[in-house]
């Protein structure tokens, strides 16, 4: 096998990635058309797989990337833009070393400054050249109790109580993909960023999303009097719900608002047979989100993010939402959507 072995194609375009995802185990809603398709609408990122498969011929492997070309961070490749984590599709360690050097290929030949790959937790040997970019926690609840023994292994202070809580307070739940609801989940969106300091996404990447994954996403919304309080976003994959987005009002925390969200849809998930609800990733030193995601008695594991060349200086994005900060301070709320269409399309 050589480098002419290795094939590429637009997954978007192609139904046979569609099809190949259905039965690979760990192929997560991260590698579907409708959040690629979500990524080029709204950021222009070009979706590209490499595989040893020839055209006209079913999937049998492939490494998912997006190619992102912009004025700040340059060129490179990325598995996958806004994702907690992308598995690497196949096992087989020559099939991988073919596909990794044509990548790394990539970068030799000034195609790309670099390259980034976002593997899930299962134990794959870093490939040649390539070297730890970034680390981070990783959270899973398994669905595989019945509710009320679920309900029993929470933090009885953390979690237990403030479900009692939201349950006293009367919070009425709405869940959907309707207009009103994005734009309940925006203003809230908003708030939580602009307490944070950190710019938001566009809107306009929540519509994409919204359109492009279709059923399998659900905004959520918990409402104080119809006052919304908090929501988060969900999407569904297989047998996996991942929580991706969360944000809420500060002035109603009290009322567990947000955990009532989670409980609501971890409540949805194991209704509808699915088996893990995925809490996605955390940095490493976030003690607080990570008390937070183990009080649900999620099982945490390790994400090593890998980057090829090893001597390569990746591009920051915690370094410019340092400097974000500092100029979100200076600013309105009603400015911030402004400042994440600038700065998002570069921080993939």
């Amino acid at each position: 096998m050589g480098m002419d072995d290795v094939h590429c194609f637009n997954p978007c375009a192609d139904e046979r990635w569609s099809r190949f995802l259905s039965h690979r185990e760990h192929a997560s809603v991260f590698h579907t058309p409708g959040w690629l398709e979500a990524l080029r609408r709204t950021y222009g990122y070009e979706p590209i797989v490499y595989t040893t498969s020839p055209r006209g011929t079913e999937l049998s492997d492939g490494l998912l990337f997006c190619r992102i070309n912009t004025w700040l961070s340059g060129r490179r490749l990325v598995s996958v833009p806004f994702s907690d984590h992308a598995a690497i599709l196949t096992d087989d360690a020559d099939i991988l070393r073919e596909i990794f050097s044509v990548v790394r290929g990539q970068v030799n030949s000034k195609a790309c400054k670099y390259v980034e790959i976002r593997p899930t937790a299962r134990p794959i040997t870093t490939p040649d050249g390539f070297a730890q970019s970034s680390r981070f926690y990783w959270h899973k609840l398994a669905l595989d109790k019945d509710l009320y023994s679920l309900h029993k292994s929470f933090h009885r202070d953390c979690i237990q109580r403030k479900i009692k809580r939201a349950e006293r307070e009367k919070l009425t739940y709405a869940e959907g993909r309707s207009e009103e609801l994005l734009h309940q989940f925006y203003r809230l969106f908003l708030v939580t960023h602009s307490r944070h300091g950190t710019p938001p996404q566009p809107m306009s990447w929540f519509r994409n999303l919204m359109q492009c994954m279709g059923d399998q996403l659900q905004m959520r919304i918990a409402s104080k009097n119809g006052v919304p309080v908090a929501s988060i976003i969900t999407l569904t994959y297989k047998q996996s719900m991942v929580y991706k987005y969360g944000c809420s009002d500060a002035r109603y925390h009290n009322l567990g608002g947000t955990i009532f969200l989670f409980w609501q849809a971890i409540q949805e998930a194991k209704d509808a047979g699915l088996q893990e609800f995925d809490l996605g990733r955390s940095d490493c030193d976030n003690a607080g989100l990570i008390g937070f995601k183990e009080h649900w008695k999620a099982e945490r594991s390790t994400l090593e993010y890998w980057r090829y060349p090893c001597e390569s200086k990746p591009y920051s994005n915690r370094r410019n939402i340092k400097l974000a900060r500092k100029v979100i301070s200076r600013l309105p709320a009603v400015a911030l959507p402004s400042v994440g269409r600038l700065l998002y399309r570069h921080m993939g």
